[in-house]
């Protein structure tokens, strides 16, 4: 009863985020308190368990350092900058916006960098009077796949690596980066041809563009240079990981906590936590109990196990099933908990006989990091962009994202499923 009633309650919230009648974050609240009310688990375990306060707090902390270094208008300097390099042209705009978006979710995790570049691309587009959908679409496909390609970039690779002692950094560099850069480049050419007839610039707005001089935009107060020194380090704090094994979420609280303390007197607190998409950060606790709901009743462990045990120990098989049903249901349900329930089943696999289980590894993280593009709801920087956006006055429709993200799964999937073939599985199919 119990699990129909928590699959009945996820489905409705999901239906009505889908949707879009009321505030996302009002609705992943209610389902989430709904899961309370009718006794699936106690306030306790919706705190301590299920709710992962390392994301949210990473989040936060983020939102205040991008909040207080924006105030000096660093952002809006780095966006002129970037919007002359290529002249005000819509398409090398998107190309580089979304390679160094790309490039950055690699090395500071995807959270992270579209957290830095919302802002940037939002100044840009005001400017040269361009939608921004397309490149806050772009920037969230790109950070997923960027994040693929390394351990620390997306949060299902960094579990992985956790749970496996020898893939490591640089494993994870070499097994997935090449497949990631042959998917981004389609993917981009993909997107060029989707927004190639919406992205058209005024030679007026060019000609403005030109005019205007990046550095009167920069607040010369002693908040700046504090601001980038401390965004700086905790950019290298995140980057140097490996070495320093401190945890991203404590860099990041502690170059907020620094921030703060170094300008508190220009900018006091209170008015910077005025400023933090405490929508987004709501929404992101709402979705957490819901999804907390599945695995308290066993919905996501029987349906990892019944993958893994339906493939009955052929590993070419259990590795493109594994792919594929993570990359799809990657897409609709947070893919953390998903892959927590995946990763002990994958080891049970060596009561079966397997004693290769790394292509199992790859396949996981490549369907877990490349299906969170399938809907708005399918990755951490999905959520947070969205959030960013709504701020700004620029929606993003879950319909219009799903459109285009989700063939880019499939794509995406299509490919992987090569790369693994060919590189992981070929000898066991002769």
């Amino acid at each position: 009863m119990l699990t129909t009633l928590t699959v009945i309650i996820f489905l409705i919230t999901y239906f009505v985020i889908m949707t879009e009648k009321i505030d996302r974050a009002l609705a992943a609240g209610l389902g989430g308190v709904a899961m309370l009310i009718v006794g699936i688990y106690d306030i306790n375990k919706a705190f301590l368990t299920y709710i992962d306060w390392n994301t949210i707090s990473l989040l936060f902390a983020m939102m205040l350092i991008v909040i207080i270094t924006s105030q000096t208008g660093v952002f809006e300097f780095v966006a002129i900058i970037m919007a002359k390099v290529v002249k005000g042209r819509p398409i090398p705009l998107l190309i580089v916006i979304s390679t160094l978006t790309a490039i950055g979710s690699a090395f500071l995790a995807n959270v992270t960098m579209v957290l830095l570049l919302v802002p940037i691309i939002l100044t840009i587009v005001r400017m040269l009077d361009i939608p921004a959908i397309p490149y806050l679409i772009t920037i969230i496909i790109a950070s997923n796949i960027g994040g693929t390609a390394t351990l620390i970039g997306d949060p299902p690779n960094i579990m992985i690596g956790q749970a496996v002692e020898h893939l490591t950094f640089n494993a994870f560099i070499t097994h997935l980066s090449p497949i990631v850069l042959i998917i981004y480049g389609v993917v981009l050419i993909y997107l060029i041809a989707i927004y190639w007839p919406k992205l058209q610039v005024d030679t007026i707005d060019q000609k403005k563009l030109a005019s205007i001089k990046a550095s009167n935009y920069l607040k010369l107060t002693p908040a700046l240079p504090k601001s980038i020194f401390v965004l700086l380090m905790t950019i290298a704090g995140f980057v140097l990981n490996p070495i320093l094994h401190i945890d991203l979420t404590s860099v990041a609280l502690a170059g907020a906590l620094l921030l703060l303390l170094l300008t508190h007197d220009e900018y006091k607190p209170d008015e910077v936590f005025k400023q933090v998409e405490w929508g987004t950060l709501f929404f992101f606790v709402g979705l957490f109990m819901l999804i907390g709901g599945l695995e308290e009743v066993g919905v996501i462990d029987e349906l990892a196990r019944g993958m893994v045990f339906y493939t009955e120990g052929d590993l070419p098989k259990t590795s493109m099933l594994i792919l594929w049903m993570t990359g799809i249901l990657s897409g609709f349900v947070d893919n953390i908990p998903f892959v927590a329930a995946m990763i002990p089943m994958i080891i049970e696999f060596k009561d079966y006989g397997m004693t290769n289980l790394d292509p199992l590894w790859w396949s996981l993280a490549l369907g877990a990091c490349l299906g969170g593009n399938g809907t708005l709801l399918g990755a951490s920087s999905n959520l947070v962009v969205a959030g960013l956006a709504a701020k700004e006055k620029e929606h993003i429709n879950f319909i219009e994202f799903l459109k285009v993200g989700f063939p880019i799964v499939i794509i995406s999937l299509g490919i992987s499923s090569v790369y693994v073939y060919f590189r992981y599985l070929l000898n066991f199919t002769m």
